[in-house]
């Protein structure tokens, strides 16, 4: 896929690895859904963007009329849809016996919901108006790119339910892939590593540091701009479905 032919929808839009990749896509000429929950930030990404290039659409990507509506919106700003990303996520982070009580069972069914059914949810809706799409070249229409995390594979203490939702991820890149190759709909899923985010801005110096000495190779945090290279080198290789892909300087989560 040529990425000036790109229309996308990115859930997490507006900020971090989603709003890196919105930027890398409108520069190469595609256009852009930005999915969020941010008003404010969503504003100012169309405005970074160009209102001609990118729109923005409030979604709770758990919310299945919601996302339904806002892909339907999405793909009429677009004139077309051929690509979903999925970056919306939260940490959720909670150990299974706090010091005062057990995780609340909501705690772990909010961050399973928006992790791991905001992104199935998202990705069902897209493929749907997908599977309509003329065939390019080798058949393809479309390719939808889930983001996991290295948690899904060595997950942390105050982890379990984190983990498991970037598990569930992980889980069904290949049965969709599978599914979904008659349509000529491509899955491929992203594991990133410890990288520069919102949520990393706001940890002490010290925090920082640490994690960026332990990663092995280069030593230092992971780029959204790295991230976004890798989704647009995933739209471009059409031989690559079904796979997921670590990106993380070979780092392995120690238990805590």
């Amino acid at each position: 896929m040529q990425l000036d032919q790109v229309r996308a929808v990115i859930t997490g839009g507006v900020s971090g690895l989603g709003f890196a990749t919105a930027q890398h896509l409108v520069a190469r000429g595609g256009k852009v859904a930005l999915f969020d929950l941010n008003d404010d930030k969503g504003g100012e990404a169309v405005a970074a963007l160009g209102s001609d290039k990118a729109n923005y659409f409030r979604t709770d990507v758990s919310d299945e009329a919601a996302v339904t509506a806002s892909v339907a919106a999405a793909h009429a700003f677009l004139g077309g849809l051929n690509v979903a990303v999925n970056c919306a996520g939260i940490l959720g982070a909670g150990r299974v016996l706090g010091k005062d009580a057990p995780m609340p069972l909501k705690q772990f069914q909010s961050t399973v919901m928006v992790n791991l059914v905001g992104s199935f949810n998202v990705a069902k809706a897209c493929a749907d108006l997908m599977q309509h799409n003329g065939a390019g070249e080798d058949g393809e229409r479309g390719v939808i790119v889930n983001t996991a995390s290295v948690a899904a594979f060595d997950g942390q203490i105050g982890q379990a339910a984190y983990s498991a939702s970037k598990g569930g991820v992980v889980g069904m890149t290949l049965p969709m892939a599978r599914e979904l190759a008659r349509f000529g709909i491509r899955v491929v899923t992203i594991a990133p590593g410890i990288f520069w985010t919102p949520m990393v801005d706001g940890m002490p110096p010290q925090v920082q540091e640490s994690l960026s000495a332990s990663i092995p190779f280069p030593q230092r945090l992971g780029k959204p701009d790295e991230y976004a290279d890798l989704v647009a080198y995933l739209l471009g290789n059409r031989y690559i479905n079904g796979e997921t892909i670590r990106l993380d300087g070979a780092v392995r989560l120690a238990p805590k």
